[in-house]
This record gives structure tokens, sequence and C-alpha cells, in this order.
């Protein structure tokens, strides 16, 4: 919930910088809904423009709900779903979550489906098995791997200002990708896998060089086009591994 007319600039300074220097990597900004129009125009095509949040149904009376029909017209072409701030102060699901990228994946809009542990959950040793139980029920069968990406976010680091180590990033991230490929078999192994928790410009290198890190979801350092940009440039160093993602 940040975000107004105001904060357009923002989005017109990242798509001008990726415009000057194309970067090896996908850049997508999801303002809020009522700046998504508004925010396609600034961007021009020049970075892709999405949504925070859909839901599951495709109209009806679900009064201050989006769909993502909605979302597509308004000229979006990602969408977020399952983010732990959803599930947390609104109660959703993995079935809910499930529900919704299917919407999506019907109403033309591509997914970042997102899983993450608490801090309680880590305590208990429980990180790992959190996250294998949220791709089994966030995550629907038909998923199209080009068309998805799956974001790890350790509740704990959303925030905060408190990051795990690259080693806890790299152990949950190959036991994410385990999880696809004995699920999806080959189309386990090209799904995006992106790493969201409080990333900015002093470690988007540290976290996007490592193993199964296919890109970085980015909260409060998207707010400013200076930070942004900056963990956009961090990609182009890593790129001759993978393709990555940098998005907000």
């Amino acid at each position: 919930m940040h975000g107004t007319s105001a904060q357009l600039g923002e989005i017109e300074a990242i798509a001008t910088a990726v415009e000057a220097t194309p970067p090896a990597a996908d850049v997508l900004i999801c303002p809020p809904s009522t700046l998504i129009a508004r925010a396609a125009l600034a961007a021009r095509g020049r970075i892709a423009i999405g949504a925070q949040n859909c839901d599951a149904a495709v109209s009806g009376p679900h009064t201050g709900d989006v769909s993502a029909q909605m979302v597509k017209d308004a000229g979006g072409a990602w969408v977020i779903v399952g983010h732990s701030e959803r599930r947390l102060h609104h109660g959703e699901t993995d079935a809910m979550v499930a529900a919704k990228a299917k919407a999506a994946w019907i109403g033309g809009l591509l997914t970042i489906i997102c899983i993450g542990e608490t801090q309680a959950q880590r305590s208990a040793g429980q990180a790992l098995s959190v996250c294998t139980n949220q791709i089994a029920g966030s995550v629907p069968d038909d998923i199209i791997a080009a068309s998805n990406a799956i974001g790890y976010e350790p509740l704990w680091a959303i925030g905060t200002g408190h990051t795990p180590t690259v080693e806890q990033v790299v152990e949950v991230h190959g036991h994410i990708r385990q999880c696809l490929v004995a699920r999806f078999g080959a189309r386990g192994s090209e799904i995006r896998i992106l790493y969201g928790g409080s990333v900015n410009p002093e470690n988007a290198y540290e976290f996007l060089a490592a193993p199964e890190v296919g890109g970085a979801l980015i909260g409060g350092a998207s707010l400013k086009a200076k930070d942004f940009n900056a963990i956009v440039r961090a990609v182009p160093i890593v790129a001759e591994r993978a393709q990555h993602s940098a998005v907000a």
C-alpha cells in the first residue's frame, strides 16, 4: 500500500534506465491496483507492469476485489499471489492461492506464487517442510514453467532489515527446486525461483549470484528508482549463469 500518482516518476525513471542500458533480466513493477493503468502508460513497454493480488473469481458480487481480467485490461501482465502479507493479514490459505493462480492464468496473466516460513517455524526447524507443504498446496498441477515463478519469502526477513545468510537461502532454494522437479519433472527445472526478503543494493549481487536464485522479489528497495536500478545493474554480473528477474 505504497504509491500515488506522485510516485509515477519513479516508474518512469526505472523504465528509462532499463531502456538506456537493457539488463539481462526481466524487470517488473507491481504497483497498487489504482496505479496499474497509469504505470503501464509510464512504462510504455520498456518494463512489465503487474498487480499485487487478484481474486479467484472472473467476475461477480465481490466488492473491493480485482479480477485477473481487470488487471490485464488495465495493462498488467503479471500478478503476485500468496504474498506473505496476504496470507497473514487476510487469512489466505494454500488452496486460495492456488485458485488465484489458476484464475490468473485463465485471465492471461503470468504469476509469482509466494511461499515462505515464519521465524517461529524456522526456529523449530520447519522451514523446509513449510515450503514443501506450501508448494504442494499453492502451485496448481498445470503450471507452465515459462509463465511462472516461485517467490521464496522468509517472513522474518521482510521489512525487518534482517536477512538470512546466503547459505540459508541456497539451502531453501535448492529444496524448492527438488520439490518442483519431483512434482513436475522437466518443467520443475525451468521454473524461476525468486528470493525476497530485505534485498537491497548492498546485498543484491550476493543473493543473485547464489545457486538456484533466479531473481529477486524486491519490497522496500523498489520504492526509489535509484535503489531499484542499482539492484537491476547487479544482474549482468551473474547473467552468464542464467537469466534473472528483478521484481518489485
